[in-house]
This record gives structure tokens, C-alpha cells and sequence, in this order.
């Protein structure tokens, strides 16, 4: 087929019913990008011999070395069915788990996508991850099963066989969407129930819950796969042949009257002939691209779910959204290319091209008249310089030699200066070109919903924080973004300098792109981190955040080798940040760049394009920063040879003791059941506070609703604040209390009781897995005020509550351990007194403004009103602190002179915060701590000869194996293992090597599991002295960790470097 020019593909985008945009979502190696490859080479872009040897989408140097695919990039071709024509859009995506947001990305801008599936290996833990982002983001798939002739090739199936396996893997998949339609169907009949409930509060009645009625009213026929319904094609992408339909079968029988050319019938391989019959007879791209065409959805067919579910951001509900912004869903519907139609673009990630590739920067190619023009000038040159040769040799003998040597002189010093100033200007031409050339240009990677782009046009930039409803009232109806709009949070306006179609490897030049279309815009980069919403309506909500599979959790410290790189650093920094979705990059408390990635390979590009493309220096990078977690676990019931405690007998209490009298300082008293009391450095209020482990279930709840736990934060401060900026969504309330009464159900026994309402606070950072009770009289607040419960109440502990939440969120930010955060750990605040010095105090800062006669007990009050004050200016985000403030401010100026003489210790406030942090590492430190490790699962595909050597690699990384199951139908075995992230680096490579290439793990974060082994354990018995020795210096894993990271951080390190030193003798003299 010929190349099609960019003017036919312009003529197609204004043609919206024949547009398709598809992406190919699989597992690592199942053949996605050869099949591009394959459709590529159907609009002739590339040979067709060439197809899936080229990888042409995986333009990346170390794509090619490697592989496998690292970024999804998107080509538009050309597909002519009958008498209609379509432009397909079609976006490769990555497999490697590493890279799943890219495919995140990938996923919204598409209607439809192919799933690829390997006939041999079948349903992989990539595939179902990516079948589930296809049904998030409400997008149709369509199946090919891939690699069809190693069924014959290498498992030498019968057609019988082969019926059955392909079968069984139809059924795999099948099985997956059910999976997920079932729980989509159910969710929405719960929420029915909730909803019909709610209206009809009648009489009691007896009610019988059928789950599955909601699934037999449901039509699910058009979800699943099968070739009857068109939707699966059968191919072999590298041999370029694939077949979906009956009448394809029917051709099998009859003659197929094909040429085959001279070379391929003498070859001696059957494989050639069998690739040469069916990649004419059967051509993949046919088959493929017609199922595309019938049976994906053009972008006229988006579905008004879609659409709703786009526009809602969080937990608000499309009805809940201004009338402004709810009439943008017919433009959305309609796709119109009209002219008054609103614009709507999504940009889903940021891309970065070498500044040469750009169309305006290419070399045009020349004409037929330019280059018989150049030929011309050429000869004519040539003719001259010969001519001036002639001449040379014909002129006679130069004049006498000293006035030649002067007038040389002259003419030497001359042309020295001018070939001087010649390099000079050379240099600095060159440069400007250097900098030119080494210049990234950032392209975002968008799609157009609504209206048309063009070259040029002034748009607005919607951030994710960017809420219609509070900015239209700001705002006149008929604002644009080309007359100046007023400042408005979270929206900027940009011009669309470039408009681009993406062609893999090349970008064309646009003018303009109708709705529907996927594009490449330029000049967003100052504009655009990772992903926006661009809108000339100012009505447009930014769309929902794109959901990422891959949690970020590789971490290491980056710095130049040459400190005087650091500025250039930084800017690469900023730069990989924009170009890559899911890396994150922090700077630490202790001044360390740190990159944050999803994986090993991911890791290893990010350094590759840090080093060559963004940055340009040398670096140096840290060994991975291992993430833990510190906790506190029951006292255990048996010791480590596995005796009950407290039965044996002690032979000596050795440096345990000891270690725990030096831990405790002065005027911190622990009971025996681990009840911690302090007071504050000026003895005016006592603390006493006990830590106990949470059930893991709780532990697990608070970490999945951990942005739930941040919405009732922002909530009840607003609540707080008396501000009613916008109407808590029912829908909220509704997951609150589902939250409130799941903790309830999990918080039960007489340990935890009414612990729910007594919860305080949530830590670290307001929202994380552990729990701050109050166990005290003469005090309530409450965290579900939000949900109505409002204690608004005067005490004397009111002024300062807030000092004792920021004392846990500090205490639960930085373990005793190794600094550390912790996880599952409940702290009760069992008494808080402030002495009647205190109460006196608290009293009379209410009433500061009335009492001004007696001049000693306004000096006693003044510190604790002005610190009063500091309390609140320090947590700002609380309860009525602007009534407590402007209660007492001439007060507060009047004495600012006198804090310093009242009280040594500093604010009051600030003595609370220090010694609530005391209080809860004493308290952690009084019961068994342990360390927890991140752990991934793994799951690794491995033929029988090599599961020996597997097994023998995850036992000596301190892998778990879960389950293992042998793959129907094959020899190949599915190994499911979890392995501590600590330990995964070069995971990979080393199992490659043990089992020569024939096994590769994929690992996925999966949660944290607690280390069993004490950081702190010594020998204290008999037996556990004969078992590990006087020293027990056997290697104790979690104490390993602990001194690592505490090396890491700068920390004290109990270690011996040298024991029983003695003069080392050489064995030589002994011989």
C-alpha cells in the first residue's frame, strides 16, 4: 500500500464517524508492538519483511536493546473498508508493570482497545491489570490471540488440542470481565437498596436480599469475547497472518489461487513457505483493522457515563455540579467540529522530543529545480577554479623578493586577523547552535473531545484542584481566554503555539484538529506538569485524575560528581518530573534530590534520561532507599528456641536491663503495663499515655481510606471555621459512616470500647494508619463531626488539644527505631492535667479583655495568652481560632515584652508538642517493637528443568512461596512468591541468569509485613545461651535494616568494629 499524505489524514479528521482511536494493551512479550509493526506496514511506512523485526514504535535507544516497549507512542493510519474510509489513531502501550502508567495514559484517550493475548502463556497478571483499566476508564476491547503458530511449532498440538486450549484461554479472559461486570452490577444494585431505603423509611419488614437478581436482568452478552461476535481474531504477528472471520475458514477449503514469488518456494524451511501462503492469503492487518473498524466505537459513540464519570472529580456527583458546567455534556456527546462549540482537550502526559525532530527544524527535502539549480552552480564553480589554476601557472615570475617578503608580511598579519575574528565568530555560531540542538521540546500528548483546535488559539489551563463552581461567580458568562480573565485559582491561559500529528518516530505540522482526534500540542511546558485539562469554557471541571496501577516505590538520592553541576541538576530534575508520569522527585528533609520510580527498569531509564538527555552530567546515585515502617506487636508467648517464657530459668540478665534503665530518663514514670507519665519541662501539665498494636484488619482499613480520612480532615476544619463553602455530598457521608461502622465491627472487645468515638486523630500527616484515642474526663471532640455530631464545648484543655495532635503527628512521623514512620499503632492519652498554676491560667486568658487591675497575676497570665496564640499560629488549619484570637490581641502586644521573664521553657504550646512526642516514643518504647518491610508479590513463569534454581534464588532473597500450579495444557509452571522489596534489587537479572532467560519475574508492590525476628534481641536463658551463643551473633535480619537505615540517616549505630583484637600472624613462616 502507498504512503498516505498528511493532507488525505487531515481530510479524514474532520470526518468523525470513520475515526477510530484504539490502543494495544498486553503483558510483557505477547507481541504488541510487532503487531504495530504489522499494521504499520499495511499504509507502507515500513516494509513489510520488516514488520516485527523493526519495532518501529519503540523509537528509544534502550527500548531496542531491552526489548520491550517504555512509552506509549501513538501513529495514525489509513484503512480503506468497501467504499468507506477510517483514520485509526493507534497508541502502543507497555506490558512491563514498571511502565503501567503509561498505559494509564494511553487508556484515556482512547474509545476502544486491543487486548493481545499470547496463545502459549494465556491470561497474565498484566493482562487482567489492563483489561481492569480498560473497564475503569469504560473503553471497549477486542481480543487477538497472538503467537499462534508456536501451538504447532513448539507444543506440537493436535488441531484438536489446539481447539481446546485456545478455548480455555477464551474462557480465562471471558472469566476476568465477568469478574468485573459482576462487581460493577452489584455495587449498583447496593446502592439502589441504600437509595430506595433512605426514601421509603416505612414500617419494618421482613426482607430477603438476592444478590444475583441484579445480574439476571442485566444484558452482559456484548461483553465477552468470541468469534462468532467478531471480536477475536486468531493471528501470528511476526509471520504477519491472522484470520477472524467464517468466510476465512470456508477459503481454507477451497483453492486459494496466491502467488508465491521464486525465492520462497525454493527455500528450504516449511516455516517460510507457511509465512509466505498466509501473510497473502490471511493478512493480519486486514483482519485486525475490519474488527477495529466494526466493532470499536467511533468517538461520536462515547457514552454518557463515560462522560459523567470524567467530569466528577472525587466523591462529587455530576448532579451536584453547577448548570453551567452539566450542559458541557451535550457538547461531549455530540463531538461536534462546529465553530461555536465549546473546546475540550485532555492532555494525558507530557513527552519530550529532541528539538531536532520537530517539523520546523527538519531539513526540507529539495525540489527537481533546486537540485538541477545547486548541479548548475556547482559545475560553474568548478569551472572557475580550474580557469584560476590555468592562469597561476601562465603569469610570469613574481617582482623582486623583499618587496613580495614585506607586502606577504602585511597580508600574513591580515589573515591572521581576520581568520581570528573568523573562529571567534565561528565559535560562538556554534554554540548557539549547541545550545539549539540540546534543547528538549515538551509535547503534550492530548485528546479533543469537543469543538476545534487551532494553531494559535488562546485556551484556558484547568489544574486538578480547579473547582467550576467556586470560580464562575467570579467570572462574566461571556469570559474567554482571549480578552485577560480575571485571577482565578488553579487556571491559567496559554496559547497553543504548535499543533502536531503524531506519526511514531515524525510529528507533521496542523493547522487545525476537529474533535475526536488525538494530537501532539507544543508550547506547553510552562504551562502543564503531567496532565490537564484544557477548555475555552471556563465552565469545564478538570477531568478526573488518571488512576495509576504501579505504586512509586523505589527511592534513591541523586547528586552531580562535580557540585558545580547542581544548578544543571536541578533543572533535569524538574525536567524527567514533566516527562514522566509516574516518577516523582523530592527534596528530603536532609537536602537529598530523591527519585521516586515504579521499578528497577524503570529506575534505570530515568537515570539514563537524567544523565543524557535532561540534565547532561555526570551523576552519582545512592544505593536504593529502602522504605519501613516501625511497630509494636503483643508481648510473644514463646522465646527464640520456641520455649514458653517465664518457665525457664534465667541464667543471667545480661545488658537488657541495663538497656532499659538507660533508655527511661529521669521524671518519665512506666507501669508495668506500659503506662507512660511525663510532665512538661515547667511542670504544669502531666501527660500520660499508652501505645498499643491495632488489629491488623483496622491497620489495612485506614490505609485504603486513607483519602477518606483526608476529605473528613478538610471537612471538619471548614466545618470548624464556620465556613459553608460547599454542601458535603451525600455520597461522602455515606462512605464516612460505612468507614466509621467497618471500624466499629473490627474495634470490638472490652479493650476497644467506644474507642471509635474517642478517636482524636489520625497520624502521620492527618490521614495515615494510626489511631490517637482520648481516655479522659471534662474533654470531647470528635473526628466525625462531619457527619454531624458537633461537640462544641469550653474547657481548659480546648486552648491546647491542638499542641498534643501535632505532639502524635510528629511522634508518629519518626520512630524510635530508625526514624521511621509507624503503622498500626494506637496511642491512648489515659490523664492530661494542667496543674491549678495551669487552670488559673487557662481561665483567665478567656477573659483577658475585662480583668486589667491586679499587675502581678497579669504578669502570671500573659504567657500562656500570647502563647495562646502562638498555639494557633502554629496550627493554623484548627478549631475557632480566629474567635480566640481576636479575643485577646491588645492583651497579647501589650505584654509581648514579658514572655521571656515568665517562662524559661519557651511557649506553652511548644512544651506540649515536645513532650506529647516523649511520651509516645517512651510508650512505643515500653512494649516489643518490630520493624515492618515492604513487600512486592512476584509472579514468575518457569518450565520444570529450571524450578530448582527459581526456589533456590527467592530462599536466598528471604522469599515466601504463596502457591505454585502448572499451566493446562503446557510444562510451564506459574510460581506466585512475595519477596521484601529490600531485597529485590538485581532480582531480576539474577534469576534471568540462573535459569538462562527462560524465567522473568514480574513484581508488583503489595503491602507490609511485619519482620518477626526483635532488633533488640540478647540471649537471657539457659537455653537460648547454648542455642546461639554467648554473642548470638548470628545474623538478626530486622537489626540488619535498622543499623542500615540508621547509617543512612546519620544516627548512632551500637555496633563493635573490632572485638578481642590480636596480632594477625602470616601463615607463610608456619610452613
Amino acid at each position: 500500500m502507498v504512503l498516505t499524505s498528511v493532507g488525505k489524514m487531515v481530510g479524514l479528521q474532520k470526518k468523525t464517524s470513520g475515526i477510530r482511536n484504539i490502543c494495544i494493551l498486553a503483558h510483557v512479550d505477547h507481541g504488541k508492538t510487532t503487531l504495530a509493526d504489522c499494521l504499520i506496514s499495511s499504509n507502507g511506512i515500513i516494509s513489510s519483511r520488516l514488520a516485527g523485526k523493526l519495532r518501529y514504535l519503540d523509537s528509544r535507544e534502550d527500548e531496542q536493546i531491552r526489548g520491550i516497549t517504555m512509552k506509549s507512542s501513538a501513529i495514525s493510519l489509513h484503512f480503506v473498508k468497501g467504499d468507506q474510509e477510517y483514520l485509526i489513531n493507534l497508541i502502543d502501550s507497555p506490558g512491563h508493570v514498571d511502565f503501567s502508567s503509561e498505559v494509564s495514559t494511553a487508556v484515556r484517550l482512547c474509545d476502544g482497545c486491543i487486548i493481545v493475548v499470547d496463545a502459549v502463556e494465556g491470561v497474565c497478571p498484566q493482562t487482567q491489570a489492563v483489561l481492569r483499566q480498560a473497564w475503569l476508564e469504560n473503553i471497549r476491547p477486542v481480543l487477538v490471540i497472538n503467537k499462534i503458530d508456536r501451538l504447532i511449532v513448539e507444543l506440537k498440538l493436535t488441531p484438536q488440542e489446539a481447539y481446546l486450549h485456545l478455548k480455555n484461554i477464551l474462557e480465562q479472559i471471558n472469566a476476568v470481565t465477568g469478574a468485573l461486570f459482576t462487581s460493577k452490577v452489584l455495587e449498583e444494585r447496593a446502592e439502589k437498596e441504600t437509595e430506595s431505603e433512605t426514601i421509603s423509611d416505612a414500617a419494618p419488614r421482613d426482607q430477603i436480599y438476592d444478590w444475583s437478581t441484579g445480574l439476571e436482568d442485566t444484558d452482559d452478552s456484548h461483553l465477552y469475547f468470541s468469534p462468532d461476535h467478531g471480536n477475536v481474531v486468531f493471528a501470528s504477528a511476526v509471520d504477519g497472518w491472522g484470520f477472524g472471520d467464517k468466510e476465512k475458514i470456508e477459503k481454507i477449503v477451497t483453492s486459494l489461487g496466491l502467488k508465491i514469488g521464486a525465492r520462497e518456494s525454493r527455500h528450504a524451511d516449511p516455516k517460510v513457505h507457511l509465512n509466505a501462503i498466509c501473510s497473502q492469503w490471511l493478512p493480519i492487518s486486514d483482519a485486525v483493522l475490519s474488527m477495529v473498524c466494526n466493532k470499536l466505537p467511533s468517538p461520536l459513540d462515547i457514552t454518557a457515563e463515560r462522560v459523567e464519570k470524567l467530569m466528577c472529580v472525587g466523591a462529587r456527583t455530576f448532579d451536584s455540579l453547577p448548570s453551567e458546567t452539566q450542559e458541557l455534556k451535550s457538547a461531549f456527546m455530540k463531538c461536534s467540529s462546529e465553530e461555536t462549540a465549546p473546546v475540550i482537550v485532555f492532555v494525558s502526559k507530557m513527552f519530550a522530543v529532541d528539538a531536532k525532530a520537530l517539523p520546523q527544524n527538519k531539513p526540507r527535502p529539495l525540489t527537481q529545480e533546486e537540485i538541477a539549480h545547486r548541479r548548475e552552480l556547482a559545475k560553474r564553480r568548478h569551472a572557475e577554479k580550474l580557469a584560476a589554476n590555468q592562469g597561476k601557472e601562465l603569469s610570469e615570475k613574481p617582482p623582486s623578493e623583499n618587496s613580495s617578503e614585506a607586502t606577504g608580511n602585511a597580508g600574513d598579519t591580515k589573515g591572521k586577523e581576520q581568520q581570528l575574528t573568523g573562529q571567534a565568530e565561528i565559535t560562538t555560531s556554534k554554540e548557539t547552535k549547541q545550545e539549539a540542538d540540546n534543547k528538549e521540546s515538551f509535547i503534550a500528548f492530548a485528546r479533543v473531545f469537543s469543538g476545534v483546535v487551532k494553531r494559535g488559539q488562546k485556551i484556558f489551563v484547568l489544574g486538578p484542584k480547579y473547582d467550576p463552581a467556586e470560580s464562575l461567580h467570579k467570572l462574566s458568562s461571556q469570559c474567554s481566554a482571549t480578552n485577560d480573565p480575571p485571577l482565578v485559582p488553579h487556571m491559567t491561559c496559554c496559547t497553543l503555539v504548535n499543533l502536531y500529528l503524531l506519526m511514531g518516530r515524525e510529528l507533521e505540522d496542523l493547522e487545525e484538529v476537529p474533535a475526536g482526534n488525538v494530537l501532539g500540542i507544543g508550547g506547553l511546558q510552562d504551562f502543564v506538569l503531567k496532565s490537564a485539562t484544557l477548555s475555552t469554557s471556563p465552565a469545564c471541571p478538570p477531568f478526573t485524575p488518571l488512576s495509576f496501577e504501579a505504586t512509586p516505590i523505589v527511592r534513591v538520592a541523586v547528586e552531580p560528581k562535580h557540585p558545580s553541576d547542581m544548578p544543571q541538576l536541578v533543572r533535569g530534575m524538574k525536567l524527567l518530573n514533566q516527562a514522566d508520569p509516574c516518577v516523582q522527585v523530592l527534596i528530603q528533609e536532609t537536602g537529598e534530590h530523591v527519585l521516586v520510580t515504579a521499578g528497577e527498569v524503570h529506575l534505570q531509564r530515568c537515570l539514563d534520561d537524567l544523565k543524557e538527555r535532561f540534565a547532561k552530567v555526570q551523576i552519582s546515585v545512592s544505593a536504593p532507599i529502602i522504605p519501613f515502617r516501625e511497630t509494636i506487636t503483643r508481648p510473644p508467648k514463646v522465646d527464640m528456641v520456641n520455649e514458653e517464657i517465664g518457665k525457664q530459668q534465667k541464667v543471667a540478665v545480661i545488658h537488657q536491663t541495663k538497656e532499659d534503665q538507660t533508655k527511661i530518663p529521669e521524671g518519665v514514670q512506666v507501669d508495668s503495663d506500659g503506662l507512660v507519665t511525663i510532665s512538661t519541662p515547667n511542670k504544669q501539665a502531666t501527660l500520660s499515655v499508652r501505645a498499643v498494636p491495632l488489629p491488623e484488619e483496622v491497620t489495612r482499613l485506614l490505609e485504603e481510606n486513607s483519602d477518606l480520612i483526608r476529605t473528613m480532615e478538610q471537612l471538619n476544619t471548614s466545618l470548624n471555621e464556620d465556613k459553608k463553602t460547599h454542601e458535603i455530598n451525600q455520597k461522602t457521608l455515606d462512605r464516612i459512616k460505612e468507614f466509621k461502622q467497618k471500624l466499629e465491627q473490627h474495634l470490638q472487645g472490652r479493650k476497644w470500647r467506644n474507642a471509635v468515638d474517642q478517636i482524636w486523630s489520625f497520624g502521620p500527616r492527618k490521614c495515615g494508619p494510626n489511631i490517637l484515642l482520648y481516655n479522659f474526663e471534662g474533654y470531647k471532640r470528635s473526628v466525625w463531626q462531619c457527619l454531624g455530631n458537633t461537640v462544641k464545648e469550653v474547657s481548659n484543655y480546648r486552648d491546647f488539644d491542638n499542641s498534643i495532635v501535632s505532639g502524635f503527628q510528629l511522634a508518629t512521623l519518626s520512630g524510635p527505631m530508625c526514624e521511621e514512620p509507624l503503622m498500626g499503632v494506637c496511642f491512648t492519652v489515659e490523664k492530661w492535667e494542667i496543674n491549678k498554676g495551669g487552670e488559673t491560667l487557662s481561665t483567665s486568658s478567656q477573659h483577658v479583655g475585662e480583668c486589667d487591675t491586679v499587675e502581678h497575676k497579669q504578669n502570671e497570665d500573659t504567657p500562656l495568652t500570647s502563647s495562646c496564640t502562638d498555639a494557633i499560629c502554629s496550627v493554623n488549619e484548627h478549631q475557632d481560632s480566629s474567635q480566640r484570637v481576636s479575643k485577646s490581641p491588645e492583651k497579647v502586644s501589650k505584654h509581648k515584652g514579658e514572655i521571656s521573664l515568665a517562662d524559661c521553657y519557651g511557649p506553652f504550646s511548644g512544651q506540649l508538642i515536645a513532650t506529647m512526642k516523649e511520651a509516645c516514643r517512651y510508650a512505643l518504647q515500653a512494649k516489643p517493637q518490630r520493624l515492618m518491610a515492604a513487600m512486592y508479590t512476584c509472579e514468575i513463569m518457569a518450565t520444570a528443568e529450571v524450578l530448582g534454581r527459581v526456589y533456590a534464588v527467592l530462599s536466598k532473597r528471604e522469599g515466601r512461596v504463596l502457591q505454585e500450579e502448572m499451566k493446562e495444557g503446557t510444562d510451564v509452571f506459574i510460581i506466585k512468591a512475595v519477596l521484601p522489596v529490600a531485597e529485590s534489587f538485581g532480582f531480576a537479572d539474577e534469576i534471568r541468569k540462573r535459569t538462562s532467560g527462560l524465567a522473568s519475574p514480574q513484581l508488583v508492590f503489595s503491602h507490609w509485613e511485619i519482620i518477626s525476628s526483635d532488633p533488640f534481641w540478647v540471649p537471657t536463658t539457659e537455653e537460648e545461651y547454648l542455642h546461639f551463643g554467648e554473642k548470638a551473633d548470628s545474623e538478626n535480619q530486622a537489626r540488619k535494616y535498622m543499623n542500615a537505615v540508621r547509617k543512612r540517616k546519620g544516627l548512632y549505630v551500637e555496633e563493635k568494629i573490632v572485638e578481642h583484637a590480636e596480632k594477625q600472624r602470616t601463615l607463610s613462616r608456619n610452613k
